[in-house]
Order: C-alpha cells, then sequence, then structure tokens
C-alpha cells in the first residue's frame, strides 16, 4: 500500500506543476467540449488550455540557463530499481528537449501550438495533452525502457491499446500502474491502482464520459467573469469537494477513494475524528466561506523572442469580517516596489499598525464565535482561546504610526568577491512609511545614541550620515537620510534620490501586504564580476545564472473577493538581448 500512496502523491504533484491553467471559451470547440464531458463536475482539482498554448514559442522564449535542468543530478545516485532509473532516463531526456522549442515538439511529437489538460478522479491524477505524431511518445518511452531495463506491459480496454508501467511490487496485496494512451489525438497519463474500478479507467481514457461533467456547469465561465480574468486560462482547486471527501465516507468519489486508502492501510480510525456529521455539518459551513483557490490570468504574451504573463491566484472568501479584518491591516507598497522595471530587487512589508490589533481581535473574535461540536474544530479554538491577539499591542505601541517598510537596489558593483567591504557602488533605497515619521524618528534616536545629533529638516533636505553608521570607509557609500511627505528614507545613489524626491509626493494608501521583484541577470551579474576579478574560478552554477534573462514580481493583498497572490515573469530569448 505504501508504493501506491507514494506513486500517487509523485504523479498528483508533477501533474499540478506540469499543468497549463487554462480555461473555457464563451465559443468553446467540439473538441473542448468533448475533453470537458469526461472530467466530473466534483474534480477536486483542474486547470485545462482550450486555447492553443504556443508551446514552441516558450520554449524558445526561454533564456538558456533556465532551459537547462539539473541532468547530471542523478549521477551519483546509487539507484538500482529499474523504475528509478527509468524515470531518471524520461527526466534526463525531458531536460535535453528544453535546449530549444524545435527539439521540444519534435521529441514529444507535438504541434507548434497545443492545449492540455490536468484534473482528478477522485484520487487519481489525469494529465491529458495534445499530439500531433504519436510515434515520438512511443519512442521516448522505448528509449528510457531501453537505458533502464524497465519494460511496460501492452493492454487493451474496448479496442483501445495503452501501455502500463508497474509501480508497485510483485505480490503487494494493493497495486499501482501507471498508464499511458494516446486516442485522438490525445496523450493520456494517469495511474490505475486497486482504487480503480473499470469504468473509471475508461472514464480517465476518455471513453466513457462522467454521469454529470464540469460541461454540464457554468464553474469555468462563473470565475473566470467573477474574478476578470482573461479567457486564456483558469485552474482551481475545490475545497468543498475535499472537505466532503475528508468528512464522509461516501460523499462523493474522492470520499470513497480516501475510504479505501484509509481501510487497506489497517488504520479504519485514521478519519474517524473528521468523520462525523457534525464535522460535515461545521466543516461544509466553512468552506462555503472559503470554496475555492483559482487561479487565472491578467495577460499573456508568447513570441519567439519573449514571454510575458501577468498571474493571479485568488483564495475566494464570502466572510466579510475576516476579509475587512484583513484588508484593515494591509499596509502602504510604495510604487518603487511595486511598479519597478529598473530595479535588480526590491522588498515591500505594508503593515497599517494603528489596525493590527483591533483586525487581529476581529479575526480572534470570528474564528472563536462558533459554537463547534467537531472535535478537530474544538481543539483549533481551545488553542486560540490561549493566544489573545490583544498582547500584540504592547509590542506594535511604540511602531504607532507606521504604515509600511520597504527597499530597492537599482544598480550595485563588487570591486573583488574576495573584499565583500569593497564595495565599488551601490545605488539603493530604504524606506519606512508611516502617519508622522518624523514621531518614528525622535523614537529611534533613544536606540541609537549616533543618531541622538542629527535633526531631520521638514523640508526634505537630506543628511549626510557618513561616519555616523558603521560602514567600513572602503565602501563607496555615502548615505543620505531624509523626510520625504509621510516617509523617512535612506538612499545612496542617483536613481536613489530621484526615487526618494518621487516618494515625497507619494500619499501612504492601504494599498498591499507584501511585494517583491528580482532581475535575475541584474542581480548574478556582479557577483560573477567580482568572483572573475577575484582570480577565483566561477561555480557553474552562477555561471549559467548570469544569463538568466528573467524578471519576475509577486505580491500578496486582500479585496472583496479574497485573499490575492499576484505573479508576473518577463522571460527573453539570449538573442532578444544580444
Amino acid at each position: 500500500m505504501k508504493n501506491v500512496l507514494i506513486a500517487g502523491g509523485l504523479l498528483a504533484i508533477g501533474a499540478g506543476a506540469g499543468g497549463y491553467w487554462y480555461s473555457q471559451q464563451a465559443d468553446q470547440t467540439t473538441a473542448d467540449s468533448g475533453v470537458l464531458a469526461y472530467v466530473p463536475a466534483d474534480t477536486a482539482i483542474f486547470s485545462a488550455s482550450l486555447k492553443p498554448f504556443p508551446v514552441k514559442n516558450y520554449i524558445n522564449s526561454l533564456s538558456g540557463s533556465y532551459q537547462s535542468l539539473p541532468v547530471d543530478a542523478f549521477d551519483d545516485a546509487d539507484i538500482s530499481d529499474p523504475r528509478g532509473k527509468f524515470f531518471v532516463a524520461l527526466f534526463k531526456s525531458y531536460s535535453e528537449a528544453l535546449k530549444d522549442g524545435q527539439a521540444f515538439v519534435d521529441t514529444f511529437g507535438l504541434a507548434d501550438e497545443i492545449r492540455s489538460y490536468m484534473y482528478t478522479l477522485g484520487a487519481v491524477p489525469v494529465i491529458k495533452v495534445e499530439v500531433a505524431k504519436p510515434d515520438a511518445i512511443w519512442a521516448w518511452l522505448d528509449n528510457a525502457e531501453q537505458q533502464s531495463g524497465f519494460s511496460h506491459k501492452a493492454a487493451n480496454l474496448k479496442g483501445l491499446d495503452y501501455r502500463t508501467y508497474p509501480l508497485s511490487d510483485e505480490g503487494d496485496q494493493d497495486s499501482a500502474e501507471l498508464v499511458v494512451a494516446v486516442n485522438n489525438g490525445l496523450l493520456t497519463i494517469t495511474l490505475n491502482t486497486s482504487l480503480n474500478d473499470s469504468e473509471l479507467l475508461e472514464m480517465a481514457l476518455g471513453m466513457t464520459p462522467a454521469s454529470q461533467s464540469i460541461a454540464d456547469t457554468t464553474l469555468i465561465q462563473d470565475s473566470l467573469t467573477k474574478h476578470n480574468f482573461i479567457d486564456d486560462g483558469i485552474g482551481f482547486i475545490n475545497h468543498q469537494v475535499i472537505a466532503k471527501a475528508l468528512t464522509t465516507s461516501d460523499g462523493n468519489l474522492l470520499a470513497k477513494h480516501l475510504t479505501k486508502i484509509t481501510q487497506a492501510s489497517g488504520d479504519e480510525n485514521a478519519l474517524a475524528d473528521l468523520r462525523t456529521p457534525a464535522c460535515d455539518q461545521e466543516f461544509s459551513a466553512i468552506v462555503s466561506n472559503w470554496p475555492k483557490t483559482v487561479m487565472g490570468f491578467d495577460n499573456l504574451s508568447i513570441t519567439e523572442q519573449e514571454s510575458s504573463f501577468g498571474a493571479r491566484m485568488v483564495v475566494e472568501s464570502n466572510n466579510n469580517v475576516l476579509l475587512k479584518a484583513y484588508q484593515s491591516m494591509s499596509g502602504f507598497i510604495p510604487s518603487y516596489a511595486s511598479n519597478t522595471e529598473d530595479a535588480v530587487f526590491s522588498m515591500a512589508y505594508g503593515i497599517d499598525v494603528n489596525q493590527l490589533v483591533p483586525s487581529l481581535l476581529s479575526v480572534w473574535e470570528e474564528m472563536l464565535q462558533p459554537s463547534y461540536q467537531c472535535a478537530p474544530l474544538q481543539e483549533m479554538q481551545m488553542a486560540m482561546e490561549q493566544q489573545n491577539p490583544g498582547m500584540v499591542g504592547m509590542m506594535t505601541g511604540m511602531a504607532n504610526g507606521l504604515k509600511g517598510v520597504g527597499m530597492a537596489v537599482f544598480s550595485y558593483k563588487l570591486a573583488d568577491i574576495s573584499r565583500p567591504e569593497d564595495l565599488e557602488s551601490l545605488d539603493a533605497i530604504l524606506s519606512v512609511s508611516a502617519d508622522n515619521p518624523a514621531v518614528l524618528f525622535e523614537m529611534a534616536k533613544q536606540f541609537s545614541p549616533q543618531l541622538a545629533s542629527i535633526t531631520l529638516p521638514a523640508d526634505g533636505t537630506p543628511v549626510d550620515l557618513t561616519g555616523l553608521l558603521p560602514i567600513p570607509p572602503s565602501m563607496n557609500i555615502q548615505p543620505q537620510l531624509a523626510l520625504k511627505g509621510n516617509h523617512l528614507v535612506l538612499f545612496n545613489g542617483e536613481r536613489a534620490a530621484e526615487v526618494s524626491e518621487q516618494l515625497a509626493a507619494e500619499p501612504v494608501a492601504n494599498n498591499g501586504l507584501i511585494s517583491m521583484y528580482i532581475d535575475y541577470q541584474q542581480m548574478f551579474e556582479p557577483i560573477i564580476s567580482g568572483i572573475e576579478m577575484s582570480g577565483e574560478e566561477v561555480p557553474e552554477e552562477l555561471l549559467d545564472l548570469k544569463d538568466y534573462r528573467i524578471k519576475a514580481q509577486m505580491n500578496m493583498a486582500v479585496n472583496d473577493q479574497g485573499i490575492i497572490f499576484g505573479s508576473s515573469m518577463t522571460s527573453q530569448a539570449d538573442s532578444a538581448t544580444n
């Protein structure tokens, strides 16, 4: 049984990592509707690309180092099991195929643009990808078999030929096998285990439609419309389906599978505390307020020279009390940290300290308000009762009025990596935003005697801190401190000085919780140059990062629809920057 669980977990993780989040269009094609007809409406995890995804251009747009996976990572590993060798061989050939778009589509028999799908049938993951030349898939698998000595078994189901690769050991009471098939131009990868019956495998292989499919619902279009995603992509995790599976023995297909798993493991009482009428009712009430985690795109552009996207993951919530509390504690994210394209790195944390304790108290009271009868929920409430958030007020009183902290590095240069204290140049800014930053600075003086003699002009004129801060003389830094509107700023460099002036006109607002940005090439290029100047050998991993032409940003905020995790990325092909 252990092997079955491990195999299922690995495939599920792989499916979730590799699935594209693409969605249904209003003018669906017949082929799209056909695939969705085999996806049950109560699938726990779902993603689908119903618009052709330009996979060839996407691979070409990736920088060379980003395409290179660590193919030698398993060279020193002592892998004697043919199954392990088989999957290592698949991984290596996959990595090699990433060298360019044409090699990738040729290796896997793909068209230049493809559709792909990932979903679950109960606990069984299913991956589907459009293929133009199925023989390439069989050749890919055959090559891995020859390298590993691990062979497939040929099988047939109602006239459809497919391959199975055993994942469990002979003699195991519970079996698991990887299933690979091509049907109607779709490659299907799934599991066939002791959990499955023949009808489930038929559904996975696209032979028997679901009795109630996702195509029969408006779930996909509703998610797109609610969150204003573009119709290029969608994906979701259905919390309600998962809760029903945990609290009932047969409330849905996932529940039935979990029941079989616990029975086969010999611990039939593993979910006993959760599978009570009280837990079923109370968890249902909770997830009705937190129904799904939805993922989609705000923008998507892919060419051979450059790929860029903006995406969001929304933890949906209908609990207005909690959402209002989370929004109240959100703080200020400065524009230089959230809308930057010229920085090496930036980071900002927004927190409204004045609202922190009231917001936490609202959350605490809301969580303790229901009188739960479900044992695990009762235990959670008992633990929360011992943690009164009012105590946080004692720690936040000294930061009264604080709205957020941000920093950015616009450029830097190392003279020699062996002497990191010899910083040749640094252009960077650190800002503290507050209702009255001057008061916070006066308070900071009490803990830093070297600042006691400094008086900051109210007109924003900077004060030179050279010699006052513990900075080695060899560092080429002349830090300036200034009050700029609602912001206390510490900066060095021309670009940072410009940003500090722009910040002076920027009013504080509750616009986010977290923001981070990184330009990988600008981040690692000075480090590599410093190593080269020191005469030391540059590690291969760093050399790869030198050409890592990727810019990425992530942020976290709360709105009326839920908790939002945003991300964006731009990747350029080598030729685009030469």
